[in-house]
């Protein structure tokens, strides 16, 4: 098969993404998402003598690799998932220190309840989450999201 562009990702992944609902859904779900496997690779603890200032440091590291994927598609998708990563990075750091439950907790409750709405949105849908076709879409999701929102703005990716 062919590496596919950027283009042709989004164009893949919109097929299953036309409903109105499960559109929204989406919307609401996939940041959630994002923002609860960031939550829980920040709860992973490395012993401070492996990594001085470990404190979420699994989590900065996954999205270093996570801007290097999107940096091969889109620079400038990376530019805005990278900004959207650390804005996630800052609330897994502020509910960490401040939230009445441990930032796992909070992060696999919400994941589960994410991934709920979201296949009730394929369900409207009546079609397969495009991650049973091909796991990167996954990645593709948060991608798909920021490249509407970038349309919209008139920014080039």
């Amino acid at each position: 098969m062919a590496k596919r562009d950027i283009h042709q990702w989004l164009a893949d992944y919109s097929v299953s993404h036309q409903n109105a609902t499960n559109k929204a859904i989406h919307w609401i779900c996939v940041p959630v998402i994002y923002f609860c496997i960031i939550g829980l690779l920040w709860s992973i603890d490395v012993p401070d003598t492996l990594v001085p200032t470990s404190r979420g440091v699994v989590a900065k590291v996954a999205v270093t690799l996570v801007a290097i994927f999107y940096a091969r598609l889109s620079l400038s998708l990376m530019f805005g998932m990278l900004a959207f990563s650390v804005a996630c990075l800052v609330i897994a750091y502020w509910l960490d220190l401040h939230a009445p439950w441990p930032l796992w907790t909070i992060s696999l409750a919400l994941f589960a309840a994410a991934w709920i709405g979201q296949f009730y949105g394929h369900k409207i849908e009546g079609r397969k989450p495009s991650f049973l076709e091909d796991v990167q879409f996954l990645m593709i999701g948060p991608a798909w999201l920021m490249s509407s929102l970038y349309r919209r703005m008139g920014i080039p990716y």
